[in-house]
């Protein structure tokens, strides 16, 4: 079982928070599995940054720093990336991680502490007794606080891409442009920096501002569940913000009315925009609000399929991965999602679900009819069939070992 990382607390210096290594590397071999020597973790004080033992700070060999602006009690994809990768790396290297935390309201930090940040990194850096043999920043946004890593001597240098950080120049105004110059500025101060992307589609979006050869590590997930029994409810799942790019709006206006009566939509999400909102009053479609934990892996397994139907937006907007998916499939749910975007990646088609042709309804109303007409003991089969290779691959230590190697 992976180590819990311990919910982070602001320290009384820029807010941020640093968390000392929660193991000693082993051989530097990142293609097995994680060396298996125990691992012992640092009392709470010394997690957020205070004073840490002296003995068992000379027992960890610093090897990699991660420092990221996306950290719990904020939520989202980009705080889970943060804490479940902090997490992975902790198998095969000693890992110090630098992270401003979020509010307790789940909301990202204040602008002052974001301010703050960068100084408080640098604070932190300087004060290290050796410097680590490379750093990881969290996101594309952050990528000048690869600066005062430079000035601690840290060589290698890589930076995460998701999504809305590589491609909000995309939105245009004035703020999407003088994005994009920030972006062109990193990519030129920047050029030997590592870029590791979280799909194909997030590396091609990284090119029109300068960012080239990106390496691509697939996200993970974490979720366990039961093999599938091959029931269903009979509705459909859609879990997710609601927004255009999503698709559910569309889904509803051109799939929905192709399918029988008894077909429902369920939606767990958050999120929306006005002209999403207005279709939850549709007759068959229910509202469940966001879901969590066991209630969001009841909800994958019982549907009778979750459906991820991103669509092309004008704003040029992309889905940077698609977590929903390989969560879905992990859990033990049908996974029927647009050939699209990230998507591509979350979803490894015919192994762990289905891609479908982007905004063809004809399409999509033909595989969930063909989902419905399954009987449960080949659906069953087929279920875990895609929630094992799921498992296996969308895997935080297949992740961790993927960073690690395009680092070296």
């Amino acid at each position: 079982m992976a180590l819990r990382l311990p919910k982070a607390k602001p320290s009384m210096s820029g807010g941020a928070c640093i968390i000392l290594p929660i193991a000693a590397p082993g051989p530097r071999d990142w293609s097995g599995p994680p060396p298996r020597s125990p691992r012992r973790i640092l009392p709470p004080r010394a997690i957020c940054g205070s004073a840490i033992d002296p003995a068992m700070a000379d027992d960890v060999r610093n090897s990699l720093v991660l420092i990221t602006r996306k950290w719990q009690p904020a939520i989202g994809g980009m705080e889970t990336w943060s804490m479940r990768m902090a997490e992975a790396l902790g198998s095969f290297a000693a890992v110090e991680v630098i992270a401003l935390p979020g509010r307790r309201n789940g909301m990202p930090p204040h602008a002052a502490s974001l301010l703050a940040f960068p100084f408080t990194v640098l604070a932190r850096l300087l004060s290290l007794r050796q410097a680590p043999k490379a750093a990881l920043l969290g996101d594309m946004a952050i990528w000048p606080l690869a600066l005062p890593a430079r000035l601690r001597g840290i060589r290698r240098i890589a930076i995460a891409a998701h999504g809305t950080d590589v491609s909000y120049h995309r939105r245009g105004g004035i703020r999407g442009k003088l994005y994009g110059a920030y972006l062109r500025l990193g990519s030129r101060m920047l050029g030997s920096a590592t870029v590791i992307a979280n799909s194909r589609a997030t590396a091609e979006v990284l090119n029109e501002t300068g960012w080239h050869d990106a390496h691509v590590v697939p996200l993970a997930t974490d979720i366990t569940a039961p093999p599938p029994d091959g029931r269903h409810n009979g509705r459909l799942l859609f879990a997710g913000r609601l927004i255009e790019r999503k698709g559910c709006g569309w889904f509803i206006r051109e799939v929905l009315p192709l399918l029988p009566e008894s077909i429902g939509l369920d939606i767990a999400g958050t999120g929306w925009s006005t002209a999403e909102r207005a279709l939850l009053n549709h007759p068959r479609v229910r509202f469940l609000g966001p879901l969590h934990g066991d209630a969001l892996v009841r909800a994958y397994r019982e549907a009778l399929a979750v459906v991820v139907p991103n669509i092309p937006v004008e704003n040029g907007e992309f889905e940077g991965f698609g977590l929903i998916a390989p969560e879905a499939a992990a859990a033990g749910g049908m996974v029927l999602a647009a050939d699209c975007d990230g998507l591509r990646d979350a979803v490894i088609d015919g192994v762990t679900g289905h891609l479908l042709p982007s905004a063809d309804a004809a399409c999509w109303m033909n595989a969930i009819m063909a989902a419905d007409g399954t009987p449960p003991g080949i659906r069953a089969k087929r279920l875990a069939g895609f929630q094992g290779e799921a498992s296996r691959f969308f895997d935080w230590q297949r992740a961790a070992r993927q960073t690690l190697t395009a680092i070296a």
